[in-house]
């Protein structure tokens, strides 16, 4: 089965290269660390471990990387004794590591899933504990941290309904794989069932709640003066922003034919967009100039930038880690992902803000929170295109409405809160029931 999964693996990963090698360079920096992947750390990293009880943490995405930080915020002061290193798989990801953790935390990148790469990136870590913030299954890796007797914990994990199926498909693969789990800390008992279906040990498996929830807030050491920077560009101070955060490809389309004809209505409105991949800006700013859009991008703004008042429409967000910041000053927020892609995006993050919130159809990887927010009148869900226009149209006129929806949002966000807590503490008894683990004294 092994043999069987490597040879496959080799295959999709020869045939898949050029094509992420190319997203690698469109992003930039990414000879940096580069090794990493193949799982070469430098002495720099192997100095800081040693002869140190090591945590490794593995986060995917930039939601998956603020769950991290909580996460470390409540570990630290309960395991003092311990390193924590922190894994990510993009060059976006990594930058955003150095952004959001403090020095002593290790930034690496996660090897690939061969097994040679992954022994050598082990071997080197040596942790005495895993913790995948929901990640992908990568067999190799799992594998060998098993056979290493490395405590494994899956928190804030989910199974779409994309990856529920594949998993059950492929049980003879990936039940044992599930099984490994020391703990798993899921979002709700729909997931928990779904977990133990796809083999996690029953005992493994906890209903500690979205840790998402926890993870909405801005970080105050990274502020952005938004106020300042769509002054710069001629924005009124009384704009109504329509804020539209992690698109896809198409929805930006859409938005701004949407966005030109409600403006003949509301002359204040103003758009923000900010694509989920930041590389498809140059293509989106070429697009929706062909459609009369006069835009500006992030990147562009410098201190000498001045616009003369009511001279552009749109702000094109070219940049990462700042969508936050451009939710706080919304006045209403379109989340992305949900319109022509499915998935959907985290509506949590603007609820946390107090946004009147719309999204599309396609919330597969959010269904459980967005199910919340509709039915607890938090948020809007759309149908289609039409229905969105006709949507935005009665919430930029309606304030009280639009106020209406964000306090609902922020109570909701109140009210699921908590999961880190539950979580560290899975987590802890867990390490200090492990006999290779030495607990801090008490």
């Amino acid at each position: 089965m092994r043999s069987l999964y490597n040879i496959i693996f080799l295959f999709f990963f020869v045939l898949s290269s050029p094509y992420y090698f190319l997203r690698m360079w469109r992003r930039g920096n990414w000879q940096k660390g580069f090794s990493q992947r193949f799982g070469n750390y430098d002495t720099k990293i192997k100095q800081s471990l040693t002869n140190r009880q090591v945590l490794w943490m593995h986060a995917v995405s930039v939601g998956e990387m603020n769950v991290c930080v909580e996460l470390i915020r409540a570990l630290e002061p309960r395991l003092p004794n311990i390193k924590i290193v922190v894994s990510t798989t993009t060059t976006t990801g990594m930058g955003e590591l150095q952004k959001k953790m403090p020095p002593h935390i290790g930034k690496i990148y996660y090897p690939i899933d061969r097994r040679k790469f992954v022994a050598r990136a082990l071997n080197t870590i040596h942790p005495d504990a895993v913790i995948l913030v929901e990640a992908e299954i990568w067999p190799n890796f799992i594998w060998r941290a098993r056979a290493l007797g490395t405590p494994m914990f899956l928190v804030n994990a989910r199974l779409s309904d994309r990856s529920y199926p594949r998993y059950k498909r492929f049980g003879f693969l990936f039940r044992k794989l599930f099984g490994a789990f020391t703990g798993v800390g899921v979002q709700s008992e729909e997931y928990a069932a779904k977990l133990r279906e796809v083999g996690c040990r029953p005992e493994a498996v906890h209903v500690l709640g979205n840790l998402k929830f926890d993870a909405a807030k801005l970080n105050p050491g990274k502020a952005l003066d938004v106020p300042g920077l769509l002054k710069q560009l001629g924005v009124p101070e009384d704009a109504l922003l329509l804020v539209a955060g992690s698109t896809h490809d198409g929805e930006e389309k859409i938005l701004t034919e949407q966005f030109l004809r409600l403006r003949a209505r509301h002359p204040k409105l103003f758009l923000v967009l900010v694509p989920r991949h930041f590389e498809r800006a140059r293509d989106i700013a070429r697009e929706l100039s062909k459609q009369g859009l006069k835009l500006f991008q992030r990147s562009e703004i410098t201190p000498e930038t001045r616009m003369a008042p009511g001279s552009l429409e749109c702000l094109l967000v070219n940049t990462t880690g700042e969508l936050m910041n451009f939710y706080q000053q919304a006045s209403l927020v379109f989340v992305g992902k949900s319109l022509t892609a499915k998935g959907g995006q985290n509506p949590i993050e603007p609820a946390a803000l107090g946004k009147a919130i719309v999204f599309g159809p396609n919330m597969q990887n959010f269904a459980d929170v967005a199910r919340i927010f509709v039915s607890q009148r938090g948020a809007i869900q759309v149908r289609d295109a039409v229905e969105l226009e006709q949507t935005l149209d009665e919430l930029i006129a309606n304030q009280t409405r639009r106020e209406e929806l964000g306090n609902n949002a922020q109570k909701i966000v109140r009210e699921n809160q908590g999961a880190v807590a539950r979580t560290v503490e899975m987590i802890v008894r867990h390490l200090e029931s492990d006999d290779h683990y030495v607990a801090p004294a008490k």
